[in-house]
C-alpha cells in the first residue's frame, strides 16, 4: 500500500512539475510582449502632443457646433451662454432667488464699501480708487466667469505687494499722480498676463507655488498688513512705506521717541473699535443668530466713528490741526469711475520693472481666487473652469486699469459673506456693485470725517485670517520640506520683499523635487504570504525571500547620472553584505538570480544604461543572472537600442512574478 501510495505521489509530483513547466514557458511567451512593444512616440511628437493639449480647447458635450440642427434661436442661446455663463443661471431663476440674491448683495455692499477703501490706502491710494475697484471690475466678472460665488474687488494682499513693489523702482514717482499712473499701468499688464494664461491653457503654472509656500508668503503678507496699518492706528505722520520688519520697526520707534510726531486720539479711536469689531466677529462665529453683526460691524463702526471725529474736529480752523485724522473730502460724485487709458504708462525706463511687478501680482492673484473659488464650489456640489476663471480675471483687470481701478481678485471674508447671506447666483455681486456705485454718486460727502484709525482697524481685523498657525503646524509634523519652503516664504517676504519670499519658496519647493526624484530609492523585496504580491521587507517584515533569488525594486522614477551610480553600488553591497545571505556561510555565494523590478522607472539615460551593464557584468563574474521585471516603455525601448536585452539573455519578464517562477524553473532544470 505504501509503496503504491509513493508511484501515485511520484507520478502527481511529475504531473505538477510538467504543468510548472508549462506555465513557465507560457509566462516566457508573455515576456515576449515586454520585449516587442511599438516605439514609443518621438520626442518632437511627444511635444507637439503637449501644445495641442495646452493650445486647442477641448470638446465638450452641448457645445454650439452639437446643435447645428436646432433651431437658431436655441443656437443662439448657446452660444450667448457660452459666452456669458450667467446666463445659465436665469434658466430656473424665481423671486425667492432674485430675494436672496438681492439681500446677500445688499449684506455685501456694507461689508465690502469700508474694505475696498481701507484697501485703497493700504495700496497708498486715495479711497474712492478702492470703490472704483469695487463697481467695474465684479460687473465684467458676474457676466464672464464660471463660478457663482466668488465675490471680486481690491485685496489687501494684492494692495500690499502693489505699493511695495512699485516703492522699490528707482524711478522718479511725480506726487500721487505718478503713482496713481504706475498702478494702473501694473494693472494692466497684470490683466494682459492673466487673459495669456487662461486663453493658453498655461493655468498649470500656477500649480507650481506649493499650498506651503502661499501659506508662509500670506502670513508674512498679513504681519506686513498688520505693520503698514500702525501709521494709521496711530496717526504717526512720517511713517515707512517698506514692509520689512526692521524697516517698520525703525520707524515705529523713532515715532515714538519724537511724541508730537503721533495723534494719541487716532489710538483710542482705532483700538477701541478694533476691539468692537473682532468681538462681533466672534460673536458671529459662536451663535449663527449673530453673524450678521458681524457683517455690519465694519460699516457701524464708519457711522459711530465719523460722528466722534465730527465731535472732536468740528472746532478746529484748519485741517493741519484736527486731533483726529480724517479721510477728507472724496471724489466720486461729479464723475463715475473716470477714464484712465490716458494714464498709462510704456516709458522704456519703467515698462520692464512695471512687467515684472505685473506678472507677479497676476499669479498671486490668480492662485488665490482659483483657491477661493474651486472651496466654495465644492461646498455646493458644483465645480469651475479655472482657465476661464484666469480670462475672466484678466478682463476686468484690462477694463478695470482703463477705467480708474487697480488689481481686483477674488476675496476669501467677502466670498464667506456672500456664502453665508444666502447667495444663489452672481446676481449678489451685481447687486452689491450698483450699491457701491449710489454711493459713490450720493454718499461720499458723509464720509469726510471718517478716521482714517477705522479703516487701519477694519484691515487689521482681517490679518488673523490669513495667518494660519494650525495648517502650518500640521505641515511641519507631515513634510519638514514643504515646511521649510513655507517658513522660506515667510522669512523672505517679512525680512526683504514680496519678490524675494516667493523665490525663496518656490526654489525650496524645486528643490524638494529634484532630490526625492533623483534619490536612489530602491528597496528589497520579498513575496507576502500568500499572495503573488511583492513588498519592501522593511515595510513588510513577514514578506518570504525565494531561496537563490534576490530581488530589488527601483523606486525612482528616473534612472540617470544623478543616482545611477548610487542604485549600482547599493546593489552590489546588499548581494555581498552577509546579512543577506540567508543559507550557507558568510562570504558563500547563494544567489544564483537578480531581479530588479522596473515597473515604478518611466525612464532612463545612456548613464543609468551604462551601470546596469556595469551590474550585469559583475554578477555575470559571479555566477549570477540578472533579469529585468516590467519595465515601462520607453524604458525598454532604450535597453533594446543599447542591445543591453541581448546581454542579459533576453530576461524580461512581464512580471516580477513571472521572474521568479523563470528563475526557480531553470534552477530546478540546473538541479
Amino acid at each position: 500500500m505504501c509503496r503504491s501510495s509513493s508511484n501515485s505521489e511520484m507520478v502527481a509530483s511529475k504531473k505538477t512539475t510538467l504543468e510548472e513547466v508549462l506555465d513557465i514557458e507560457t509566462s516566457m511567451c508573455r515576456s515576449q510582449w515586454v520585449l516587442n512593444p511599438p516605439d514609443p512616440p518621438s520626442m518632437p511628437r511627444q511635444v507637439l502632443d503637449n501644445v495641442k493639449d495646452i493650445l486647442l480647447p477641448h470638446p465638450q458635450p452641448n457645445t454650439f457646433s452639437s446643435l447645428r440642427n436646432q433651431p437658431f434661436s436655441k443656437r443662439a442661446f448657446a452660444f450667448f451662454q457660452n459666452l456669458f455663463p450667467i446666463l445659465a443661471s436665469f434658466q430656473n431663476y424665481n423671486a425667492q432667488k432674485l430675494k436672496c440674491d438681492f439681500m446677500a448683495g445688499l449684506t455685501l455692499a456694507i461689508f465690502a464699501i469700508p474694505q475696498c477703501m481701507g484697501n485703497a490706502t493700504l495700496a497708498q491710494l486715495s479711497p474712492e480708487y478702492g470703490l472704483y475697484t469695487g463697481i467695474v471690475p465684479p460687473l465684467i466678472y458676474a457676466l464672464l466667469a464660471s463660478s457663482r460665488e466668488i465675490v471680486i474687488g481690491p485685496g489687501s494682499v494684492d494692495s500690499l505687494l502693489l505699493s511695495s513693489m512699485i516703492q522699490t523702482l528707482k524711478v522718479p514717482i511725480d506726487g500721487s499722480n505718478g503713482y496713481t499712473q504706475l498702478v494702473f499701468t501694473v494693472t494692466f499688464f497684470a490683466g494682459i498676463f492673466q487673459v495669456a494664461f487662461g486663453l493658453f491653457r498655461f493655468g498649470f503654472l500656477v500649480e507650481y507655488i506649493s499650498q506651503s509656500t502661499i501659506l508662509g508668503f500670506l502670513a508674512a503678507a498679513a504681519v506686513g498688513i498688520g505693520l503698514q496699518q500702525l501709521k494709521g492706528l496711530f496717526g504717526i505722520v512720517n511713517f515707512t512705506k517698506k514692509t520689512a520688519l526692521f524697516s517698520v520697526l525703525k520707524s515705529l520707534w523713532t515715532s515714538f521717541r519724537n511724541q508730537s510726531a503721533w495723534h494719541p486720539y487716532n489710538f483710542v479711536i482705532g483700538f477701541s473699535f478694533l476691539c468692537f469689531i473682532l468681538l462681533a466677529r466672534f460673536l458671529g462665529k459662536r451663535n449663527k443668530k449673530l453673524i450678521w453683526l458681524s457683517h455690519v460691524a465694519p460699516l457701524l463702526s464708519i457711522i459711530v466713528s465719523s460722528i466722534i471725529a465730527y465731535k472732536i474736529n468740528v472746532d478746529e480752523a484748519h485741517v493741519k490741526d484736527y486731533r483726529v485724522e480724517v479721510l477728507g473730502p472724496i471724489k466720486g460724485g461729479g464723475s463715475l469711475n473716470p477714464s484712465s487709458f490716458n494714464q498709462l504708462i510704456f516709458d522704456t525706463k519703467v515698462v520692464g520693472h512695471l512687467i515684472r511687478i505685473g506678472l507677479t501680482i497676476a499669479i498671486i492673484s490668480i492662485t488665490g481666487s482659483i483657491a477661493v473659488g474651486r472651496s466654495f464650489a465644492s461646498l455646493k456640489g458644483h465645480s469651475i473652469d479655472p482657465n476661464r476663471e484666469v480670462v475672466s480675471l484678466g478682463i476686468m483687470n484690462i477694463v478695470g486699469s482703463l477705467t480708474s481701478c487697480y488689481i481686483a481678485s477674488g476675496s476669501f471674508s467677502r466670498t464667506a459673506v456672500n456664502y453665508n447671506a444666502g447667495s444663489e447666483t452672481m446676481v449678489s455681486n451685481i447687486v452689491m456693485a450698483l450699491t457701491v456705485l449710489l454711493s459713490l454718486k450720493f454718499l461720499t460727502g458723509l464720509l469726510y470725517f471718517t478716521p482714517k484709525a477705522i479703516l487701519a482697524a477694519i484691515i487689521l481685523s482681517a490679518v488673523p485670517g490669513l495667518i494660519d498657525l494650525n495648517k502650518a503646524s500640521e505641515i511641519w509634523k507631515v513634510d519638514k520640506m514643504d515646511f521649510l519652503a513655507c517658513a522660506g516664504a515667510f522669512f523672505g517676504v517679512l525680512f526683504a520683499s514680496a519678490e524675494i519670499g516667493l523665490a525663496v519658496g518656490i526654489t525650496v519647493s524645486f528643490a524638494k523635487i529634484i532630490v526625492t526624484s533623483i534619490q536612489p530609492a530602491i528597496a528589497v523585496i520579498g513575496r507576502i504570504p500568500g499572495t503573488d504580491s511583492f513588498g519592501d521587507v522593511q515595510q513588510y517584515p513577514m514578506a518570504l525571500n525565494t531561496p537563490g533569488v534576490f530581488i530589488v525594486s527601483l523606486k525612482s522614477a528616473w534612472l540617470c547620472f544623478a543616482n545611477a551610480n548610487l542604485v549600482e553600488e547599493r546593489i552590489e553591497r546588499w548581494m555581498t553584505d552577509e546579512k543577506a545571505y540567508k543559507h550557507g556561510r558568510p562570504g558563500q555565494n547563494t544567489f544564483h538570480h537578480l531581479i530588479i523590478d522596473a515597473s515604478s522607472l518611466t525612464n532612463i539615460d545612456t548613464t543609468g544604461i551604462a551601470c546596469l551593464v556595469e551590474l550585469n557584468k559583475n554578477m555575470a563574474s559571479r555566477g549570477i543572472k540578472l533579469a529585468i521585471a516590467n519595465p515601462r516603455w520607453h524604458v525598454i525601448h532604450k535597453l533594446r537600442l543599447a542591445n543591453f536585452v541581448s546581454k542579459i539573455g533576453g530576461r524580461v519578464f512581464l512580471s516580477v512574478v513571472e521572474a521568479v517562477d523563470a528563475c526557480v524553473a531553470t534552477k530546478m532544470v540546473a538541479v
